[in-house]
């Protein structure tokens, strides 16, 4: 049931919602929005950039895969430091 990898998932999710923006003007898939929005948005389209060119060879990849990990992790960090700074009670 699976497609394989996160990457291919993403990408895959990423062009059905290409495919279906240029028929509707909203995507079919709520939340895949938030991907271009994201600070790590270069990192995530070198991934899939990387596995167009060396045919899905993920092996080829891994440079790219692990500096947009480690973006991810950076960028939620700084979310989760955000929300400790937040107080409900003010």
């Amino acid at each position: 049931m699976g497609c394989g990898s996160f990457f291919l998932c993403i990408y895959n999710r990423e062009r059905e919602r290409e495919r279906g923006m240029a028929a509707n003007s909203t995507s079919s898939v709520p939340g895949l929005a938030r991907v271009s929005d994201s600070d790590c948005y270069a990192e995530y389209s070198a991934s899939l950039k990387c596995l167009d060119d060396f045919n899905y060879d993920k092996s080829k990849c891994q440079q790219q895969f692990d500096a947009y990990k480690e973006c991810r992790k950076k960028e939620r960090e700084q979310r989760l430091e955000r929300n400790r700074k937040r107080s409900f009670f003010q």
